[in-house]
């Protein structure tokens, strides 16, 4: 049974006013000087941090793991005079400040107000694979069903004490790195790796870690990382897309050993895709990942569920993935959470408050 890990960026906010805090320093800090039993890193901005389990082939084990974690953070927070919030985005104004490194001197250097503003939490699902043959063939395949994934996540729909209109904006500030994005079929390992090879050689890119693809191969571990997702406001949210993510990469790698060609997409039409998620979430109408026509988000859920259907049968994995999807799709994603709590509350500080709590829900 294939493996999954999960990475996911949290904001650290000011428990009473729901402000960002630029503190990862100090959490960081704390981390350090704790048993080695949950990994915690720096990432671009002061105001995140963000922790990685370790691989797991169990969906209960990988949930208890990812509830630890945000505990874990929870606490060395509360120790540094802050709270975590699993939001993909700042729902209160906030100025980041980048945080002190040669990389990230880097690129605020080259990108300019693009890394400045670049203040955004994602969730990263890497899966297993035998090789990189294999890796590759699971990219070119996975890629229509990726836009899925982001509109189960979305939990982004506030942007300096705004409504934006979208689910999911972290997606669409994410966007402006240029590496960012879906890809064409790469149909070998050896194309991948020269196409990786050819945009570090640019010069607009520091090196391979700014690969930005939708799907990547991970440069540090045999695993194929997907990287559409918002970090999602509560952990079952988080273990539904390990899952889909899981039953996507097994189904991909048994039409690849069956020779099956990818069901293949345009860059184009799969943009228009992941925007379409981005919008409405699971509110509206998404575009089909087979016909890219637009279907309501319920039928494409449905259709990503039946196309992984065996691969998720055989981990025991079905019944949960279904049963986590009706829920969504019955209460709601993050981003309409969010937006509910505002209609109930009326002010945003409630709402990134009341988000503290359900982190570790």
């Amino acid at each position: 049974m294939r493996t999954v890990g999960v990475e996911e960026e949290l904001l650290l906010v000011d428990p009473e006013t729901g402000e960002p805090q630029a503190l990862s320093a100090a959490v960081l800090a704390r981390a350090a000087l704790g048993p080695d039993q949950v990994v915690f890193e720096k990432e671009l901005h002061n105001q995140m941090v963000e922790f990685a389990t370790h691989p797991q082939s169990e969906m209960d084990a990988l949930r208890t793991e990812i509830v630890r974690c945000r505990k874990e953070a929870a606490r060395l927070a509360g120790e540094s005079g802050c709270a975590v919030a699993s939001l993909a985005s700042s729902p209160l104004p906030v100025s980041p400040s980048v945080a002190v490194g040669r990389r990230y001197d880097w690129m605020a250097e080259q990108y300019g107000i693009a890394t400045r503003e670049q203040l955004v939490m994602g969730c990263h699902v890497h899966v297993s694979v035998e090789s990189d043959d294999e890796a590759v063939a699971v990219v070119d395949r996975i890629q229509p069903w990726l836009s899925v994934l982001a509109a189960l996540s979305a939990n982004s729909p506030f942007w300096q004490g705004k409504d934006t209109g979208y689910s999911s904006y972290r997606s669409r500030v994410w966007q402006r790195w240029p590496s960012a994005g879906p890809t064409e079929p790469f149909r070998s390992a050896e194309r991948y790796h020269r196409r990786v090879a050819d945009m570090v050689a640019t010069g607009v890119i520091l090196d391979e870690g700014m690969i930005y693809f939708d799907a990547r191969l991970s440069r540090n571990y045999p695993t194929v990382e997907i990287r559409v997702s918002d970090v999602c406001l509560q952990a079952d949210t988080a273990v539904l897309l390990a899952t889909l993510a899981r039953g996507l990469v097994e189904t991909a790698a048994r039409e690849w050993r069956a020779e099956r060609e990818p069901v293949t997409h345009s860059v184009s039409l799969l943009r228009l895709a992941a925007w379409r998620a981005a919008r409405s979430g699971l509110t509206e109408e998404l575009l089909h990942p087979v016909t890219m026509h637009r279907m309501p988000a319920e039928t494409v859920v449905r259709a990503l569920l039946e196309h992984v259907e065996d691969a998720l049968a055989d981990c025991g994995d079905l019944d949960r993935a279904r049963g986590h999807c009706a829920e969504l799709l019955r209460h709601g994603n993050g981003a309409r959470v969010q937006r509910e709590l505002l209609e109930r509350t009326g002010n945003l500080r409630d709402v990134v408050t009341e988000c503290v709590r359900l982190a570790q829900a």
